[in-house]
């Protein structure tokens, strides 16, 4: 028996104002709100409607309709999804009946839900795991809250994928993981090295034949009707066949006069008129069938482009400079004690803005410059880059930013793994931190050297250098006071 798993990724978009920077958004002294400054809201609204009138809805309908049709039978259609945390927050705000149509379909029991990123983002490709497992937890937190459902298999964003993610995600519980067939064969399950996780591959050959060649007359296989597509599965080797596609296949990126609906209303009754077929979740395939042999990915894959690795978003100069200087953005974000700033940062975090700055080529050109609100990849990069430095001002001015951190060590060498990059970051940390390392650094004057040098703030090096004297929890005290006094002058 020949396992059938059939996933969907759901995301959409927050989309920039696409003129930031042309229209002299930058720096402006009054801004009442900073998600309406820096993001489209209409045009984002405008765009989810289209898709769920188009997408949504009517693949919902579909796919429930095949559920129904075969639920209570020992051969069921079974299907999951992936959605990102920014998807449903936009189900939320737009469209709430979008989002009761996948309660509805979840509630049918023949629906996995998997997880994810909470905002589609490259965390997994920071050097730090910490801001990447948090987004999975907030990803987790949201789908039991919508759902009631811990997923047990996870989806990194865009499938991106290393023997480090998969050991992240066993370390977090997920019992399956997913990324791309070109690794090996796709039709079989893998173990990654020292986990316990199973390991699936998404049968890219199969999954492009709908989402990308299905529409295309000038295929020697068009068209690809659900009979001839089931066919192909029975005489598929291996013991699973994982397909896995944007949801937004159906309606949005092939049209409905291309006949997908009917394709995918078509496809449950085709695939089980034979015997060696069945429909499954990625969490039935790994719990199934056992791991054929262990495989280990030490560089990073991932469904995009031709080269199926990070390249689609970091494949050039001025994408690593985005990447980069919102990465740099995460410790002050975070000091800020904000949770709208952090959400902000997090927002100008997702892949898509990277996406939108690839600048090779080719049919994958082609590919980015369709999903792009840009007239061309140079337009996206300042763009973005334009909304990150603004954004960056705005967080110095909020959080006292140093030009570098303060790291608190207890000796020479000794570093407790406490740092901070704003004089709001080294309150939070004062207030806790050990007392041998507050007296550490205080012998040697590295608070009012740091406030000199890094902060340029004179006034608050001269008060923390006339603490040099005091220890324990005086001293604490009397750095706390410092610190809070120097805040307080801050224009915020």
């Amino acid at each position: 028996m020949t396992l059938v798993s059939l996933s969907f990724e759901v995301h959409q978009p927050i989309r920039l104002k696409k003129n930031f920077f042309w229209d002299g958004y930058m720096n402006r002294q009054v801004v009442p709100d900073l998600w309406k400054y820096y993001f489209d809201d209409p045009e984002n609204q405008r765009i989810f409607e289209r898709v769920s009138d188009k997408c949504y809805l009517p693949a919902n309908r579909a796919i429930l309709e095949g559920i129904k049709k075969l639920q209570g039978s020992n051969r069921s259609f079974k299907v999951s999804y992936s959605f990102s945390g920014v998807f449903l927050e936009e189900c939320q705000r737009y469209r709430p009946d979008v989002l009761d149509s996948f309660v509805d379909l979840v509630q049918t029991g023949m629906v996995e839900v998997l997880d994810q990123t909470y905002y589609h983002s490259l965390a997994s490709l920071y050097d730090d795991s910490q801001e990447y497992i948090e987004q999975i937890k907030m990803h987790r937190e949201l789908i039991w809250d919508i759902f009631a459902l811990r997923p047990t298999t996870f989806e990194n964003t865009e499938l991106i994928y290393s023997d480090k993610i998969a050991q992240i995600a066993d370390r977090m519980g997920y019992k399956a993981i997913f990324t791309e067939g070109v690794v090996a064969d796709p039709n079989y399950v893998y173990r990654p090295p020292n986990t316990k996780i199973a390991l699936l591959l998404r049968n890219y050959q199969l999954t492009d034949d709908i989402g990308f060649r299905f529409s295309s007359h000038n295929w020697e296989e068009y068209p690809l009707t659900a009979d001839k597509y089931a066919s192909w599965l029975a005489r598929t080797p291996g013991k699973c066949i994982n397909i896995f596609c944007d949801y937004e296949t159906f309606g949005e990126h092939q049209w409905i006069d291309t006949g997908i609906f009917d394709f995918i209303r078509s496809l449950p009754n085709q695939v089980l008129r034979y015997e060696n077929l069945q429909f499954a979740t990625p969490c039935e395939v790994a719990g199934t069938i056992p791991p054929e042999r262990e495989l280990s990915i030490e560089s990073f894959v991932s469904w995009a482009d031709l080269e199926r690795n990070t390249s689609c978003w970091l494949g050039n100069a001025l994408q690593h400079a985005c990447f980069i200087q919102q990465k740099r953005l995460q410790a002050p974000a975070r000091e800020s004690r904000d949770p709208d700033l952090l959400a902000i940062w997090r927002t100008l975090g997702l892949s898509d803005h990277l996406y939108y700055i690839f600048t090779h080529g080719g049919g994958p050109a082609e590919v980015h410059n369709y999903f792009s609100p840009y007239g061309s990849p140079y337009d996206a990069a300042v763009t973005y880059f334009a909304v990150l430095s603004d954004f960056h001002c705005r967080l110095k001015e909020k959080t006292h930013l140093a030009d570098s951190p303060f790291r608190f060590a207890t000796g020479i060498d000794q570093f407790t793994g406490d740092s901070a990059w704003t004089l709001m970051g080294l309150e939070a940390i004062l207030d806790k931190i050990p007392l041998p390392s507050l007296e550490y650094h205080n012998a040697n004057g590295d608070y009012a050297l740091w406030a000199e040098k890094s902060l340029g703030d004179s006034a608050l090096a001269e008060k923390l250098a006339g603490l040099q004297k005091l220890k324990g929890e005086r001293l604490r005290k009397g750095l706390l006071r410092a610190v809070a006094d120097s805040l307080a002058t801050e224009v915020i």
